[in-house]
């Protein structure tokens, strides 16, 4: 991680306990940072990176973790080697990266001068990247804390102290003021501008920035927003020796940073496991998915008799992009499935085999997922495998394989009968539980144990921030015995970002944050298995919180 003093969103970074905690707290096994400045006088810069984070923590907890810290005493221009030369041919724009600025031009000044600004949550206000390259009015307007008519139609220039951020900005917004530009006071450190509690429920539909003090700002009659890009500030490198980008910095914390380190320590553990002895059948490599072909193989498998020894069957999918960098993956999270056909007279043919959810621009997506039970859907030796996702989509580039192992525990028994219950797709509104008639079946002698086999993912939006963001419950009831299962992660701030130790591509182009309905951009569906005993009678209901879906306005509709 370089130190660039240029940037404010690395000065607002350094300068807050808040977001150096998670260095102390992290606790991924074989992790390193690395902090190199940027500064002439590097060692005096390395000697402050490391007393403010040597501060977050007392001497005996320091002394056993100081030993994955570690502050480079030359700048980046003087290292002599390839560093340099891959920051730069990284260098950003992007969150978290590149220098966010204001051009000021004053009545005290012949010519304009520039600030650096740390501009507000992206979650909270919208971007001052919306005023393009305008040169806009700015009007100083005390500490923002009242209405001000003189600021209409213009940027108005407040003070950091009075009343709180939410305040100023809501005071303004009503004053007609088209953004605001807060200056902290000679003394204080810029911010990390956020809502807090029930502010966060009233939006605000103007930008606000903040920038250090100049004592020019108060005679100075014009701004303009730029974004001066930069080398990049981030790089990561695996066990293996390997460059990763890191994606985003949605905002100034050092949690990116040790999200990333969590995801590579994950793909380290799943590549020991994929090292495990198995059968591999590769479905495509770095395939082209796009428009409604997206891609589409037919597979000789390995005979049926074969597979039956194995007790486990998973799916390995890889998701890359063309290209070369993040920048050039798709913008939008889509689902993704993978369906299978082995017989066409069958009802199983086309079934899903596989669901994922595509992350926002990143190429680096890599799951392994169990899905044992499905492996009646491989009825014959010769099978199409059809990945696609909406056909608007700019393409990806996936690799599936089909994986068969023995489990830690040998079993006699393995899935030889599979039956469709339901079909995806209903729309979670008053008729939702309709779509899922009773269903009736019998279990013959042969078979020892029943399971339900279901990936429920919600997606689409109502007024009940349904299906993406609403906690729902599904409940099974075989012969009048309930196995359920509850979502409780949706609508967190950080539910998904949670589960990057379990494989959620970290850091992505977006909001990937938060937790949904079942599922996280840049993951797999994850299969619902329930184990029951041998029955007749089966039927299913979905619940929002405690009670039937009732939305009054859907779109897009929210669907399961």
């Amino acid at each position: 991680m370089v130190y660039n003093k240029h940037s404010a969103f690395l000065e607002t970074l350094w300068n807050s306990n808040e977001a150096l905690k998670p260095f102390i707290l992290d606790t991924t096994p074989n992790v390193n940072y690395v902090f190199i400045p940027t500064d002439d006088n590097a060692v005096d810069e390395a000697k402050w990176l490391q007393s403010r984070i040597r501060s977050q923590t007392s001497t005996d907890i320091w002394e056993k973790i100081e030993n994955k810290f570690h502050f480079v005493v030359q700048p980046v221009f003087q290292l002599g080697n390839w560093l340099p030369a891959c920051l730069k041919e990284w260098r950003c724009v992007d969150h978290g990266c590149g220098l966010n600025q204001v051009l000021i031009h004053s009545n005290s000044l012949e010519y304009p001068f520039v600030l650096k600004r740390i501009d507000a949550r992206y979650d909270w206000l919208p971007s001052p990247v919306k005023f393009g390259n305008k040169t806009l009015p700015l009007v100083f307007a005390e500490d923002g804390c009242q209405e001000n008519s003189s600021v209409a139609g213009a940027i108005a220039l407040v003070s950091d102290v009075g009343c709180n951020f939410y305040t100023k900005i809501l005071m303004m917004a009503k004053s007609s003021a088209l953004g605001v530009l807060i200056y902290v006071s000679p003394g204080h450190q810029l911010k990390d501008m956020n809502c807090e509690d029930e502010d966060c429920l009233n939006p605000i539909d103007i930008p606000a920035s903040m920038v250090p003090f100049s004592p020019f700002l108060f005679r100075s009659w014009s701004v303009q927003f730029q974004t001066s890009s930069s080398d990049n500030f981030y790089m990561a490198i695996d066990s293996l020796g390997r460059l990763n980008e890191v994606g985003w910095l949605l905002y100034p914390s050092a949690s990116f940073i040790v999200w990333q380190a969590q995801w590579m320590a994950f793909k380290e553990r799943l590549e020991r496991k994929l090292q495990q002895k198995s059968k591999v059948v590769s479905l495509f490599e770095n395939a082209i998915m796009q428009g409604k072909p997206g891609v589409l193989v037919n597979v000789t498998l390995p005979p049926l008799e074969e597979l039956r020894n194995f007790s486990k069957f998973e799916l390995h999918a890889d998701l890359s992009c063309p290209g070369t960098k993040d920048t050039t993956c798709p913008h939008w999270d889509r689902t993704i499935g993978l369906h299978v056909c082995c017989d066409p007279k069958s009802p199983l043919c086309g079934m899903e085999l596989g669901r994922w959810i595509s992350p926002f621009r990143r190429r680096i997506g890599s799951w392994l997922t169990d899905v044992s039970p499905l492996l009646p859907l491989l009825s014959t030796r010769q099978c199409t495998f059809h990945m696609y996702t909406d056909p608007w989509a700019s393409p990806w580039k996936p690799s599936v394989n089909l994986r068969f192992s023995k489990s830690e525990k040998p079993s006699d028994i393995y899935p030889a009968e599979a039956q469709v219950l339901y079909q995806p797709g209903a729309t979670f509104d008053h008729n939702y539980n309709r779509h899922f008639k009773p269903y009736f079946f019998n279990v013959s002698k042969e078979h020892t144990k029943v399971v339900i086999y279901a990936v429920i993912t919600g997606h689409g939006s109502d007024d009940n921030n349904c299906g993406e963001f609403c906690v729902t419950s599904h409940h099974f009831i075989i012969n009048g015995k309930e196995h359920s299962i509850k979502f409780n992660n949706a609508g967190t701030p950080l539910g998904c970002a949670k589960q990057v130790p379990e494989g959620v591509v970290p850091n992505e182009h977006g909001t990937w944050l938060y937790g949904r309905d079942g599922w996280c951009d840049g993951q797999q569906g994850a299969p619902v298995v329930s184990f029951c005993h041998a029955g007749q009678y089966a039927k299913t209901v979905g619940l929002w919180g405690l009670t039937l879906p009732h939305p009054w306005k859907n779109y897009p509709p929210p669907h399961m």
